[in-house]
């Protein structure tokens, strides 16, 4: 009687979960493409590639918040029939992840300084301005691609951007292949051949989605490219107040991350680049949480929208458990394989590899424990936002990241001493603490009727 039951919000999840965990794969995967071809290229052009994708990462996850903020919104609109809701949403989001692109790239251009005070290796820092530089102007494509993303997920059409993304893989990788290297005539470009490669990308992945966006004839009757220049000034406000919280929430979340690299990149820059490797492992897995969050946010504002508690309360209890299963696969393959993981990404013939394989190795240990608490704080994320609860859970990502996670990261790094180590788990104490206060949060919230409260009322 109970699979019976889940047995119909098990095969919802994977149908729209599988594809989006896909499409956050294989951008995660054109990321990993740059780390390792610039791997082979030189560690400090690795380290400083690490310090660029973290900075330009900052500024994504504060603009993310728009897009990822009208899914639920959608989601729920579309449950009530609710057309003109859906377009001034997902427009309105469109026009907030442009502005702000645009407003921060200046912050990008002028990174070198930033970096420097943050503590960075001068070399370093102006390896990773480069980068950014041309970077920078990549941000507007990836969160209207974002925006966009969410829109087609609150529809269930998800298959379409996956094979979008996917694309883009092959593209990235022949583009390094050339720009980095300097092959096929062209100059060698180092780090700025893989910016260069990044945005070439980034927007020809735009152009794709939007062109679909507009023929897909389950979407022509939201007319959402129909006088896109005329603004909606209540909608935007709207979407503004409810996305903030969550770019907020996300530059908290990112930042833990982020300052462990500025923090390893003080104990050396071999440290800095193991990490990197580490790090970046642990994204991918991250990536299938992410992908089951932004699920969960979807099946459970379908719920909302219709005020419909029993079937919320299901599909919430199933994406947790897709996640935990996924979550005890990924702890055993950095616990049982972790050398051979790391290896992929280096040089074998480099004289650096062997040290930098023993410090990332090392690390992947700590990435094993975070890995069911991880999952856990994405998914409570994704569940609250999916009920639009956007701004408590900003404040309990702050204090779980910035004031539980960093501080216990410097003391067990710098003042006990286990230096690399003493960082991650202080990566480790963060993303406990949030995962236990948000999972708190949605389920009492659902225990006392406040996410379907409104919807019955109406």
């Amino acid at each position: 009687m109970t699979l019976d039951r889940y047995a119909p919000h098990l095969r919802a999840t994977l149908v729209l979960g599988l594809p989006l965990v896909g499409s956050h794969l294989a951008r995660m995967a054109i990321h990993v493409a740059d780390t390792v071809m610039m791997g082979w290229y030189g560690v400090e052009e690795l380290a400083a590639l690490v310090i660029a994708v973290s900075f330009f990462n900052i500024l994504f996850f504060l603009g993310m918040g728009f897009g990822i903020g009208v899914m639920g919104l959608i989601a729920a609109a579309i449950a009530r029939g609710d057309e003109v809701e859906v377009r001034r949403s997902a427009r309105m989001a469109l026009w907030l992840s442009t502005l702000f692109a645009v407003a921060v790239i200046p912050a990008m251009w002028h990174s070198g300084p930033i970096l420097l005070a943050l503590g960075q290796k001068p070399v370093v820092a102006a390896l990773a301005q480069d980068y950014l530089r041309i970077e920078g102007f990549g941000l507007v494509a990836v969160l209207c691609q974002l925006t966009l993303n969410s829109y087609l997920a609150a529809m269930e059409r998800t298959q379409v951007v996956l094979w979008i993304t996917l694309a883009g893989l092959p593209l990235v990788i022949l583009l390094n292949w050339v720009l980095i290297f300097g092959n096929l005539g062209a100059p060698e470009l180092g780090v700025r051949g893989a910016a260069i490669a990044a945005v070439a990308v980034q927007y020809t992945q735009l152009l794709a989605i939007i062109a679909y966006a507009a023929w897909l004839p389950a979407a022509r009757k939201y007319r959402l490219f129909q006088r896109f220049w005329r603004p909606d000034w209540a909608e935007m406000r709207a979407v503004f107040w409810l996305g903030l919280p969550i770019g907020l929430t996300m530059v908290a979340e990112g930042g833990l991350f982020v300052g462990s690299n500025v923090m390893m990149g003080w104990i050396g820059t071999r440290e800095l680049a193991a990490h990197g490797i580490a790090l970046q492992l642990a994204s991918i897995t991250f990536m299938l949480h992410l992908g089951m969050s932004n699920a969960a946010t979807v099946r459970v504002g379908q719920a909302k929208g219709r005020g419909d508690g029993p079937w919320m309360r299901d599909a919430g209890v199933t994406v947790i458990a897709v996640s935990a299963v996924i979550a005890a696969l990924a702890m055993a393959g950095f616990e049982l394989f972790p050398r051979q993981l790391v290896g992929l990404y280096l040089d074998a013939t480099h004289p650096e590899t062997p040290a930098i394989i023993e410090l990332a190795a090392g690390l992947l240990f700590y990435a094993g424990l975070f890995q069911l608490t991880d999952a856990m704080q994405v998914i409570g994320l994704g569940l609250l936002r999916g009920v639009q609860d956007t701004r408590v859970p900003m404040v309990i990502a702050a204090v779980s990241y910035w004031l539980v996670g960093i501080p216990v990261a410097y003391g067990l790094a710098f003042v006990a001493g286990l230096g690399p180590a003493g960082l991650w788990l202080g990566l480790v104490a963060g993303l406990s603490f949030a995962a236990v206060l948000l999972m708190r949060r949605f389920w009492r919230g659902f225990a006392r009727g406040d996410w379907t409260r409104e919807a019955r009322a109406v």
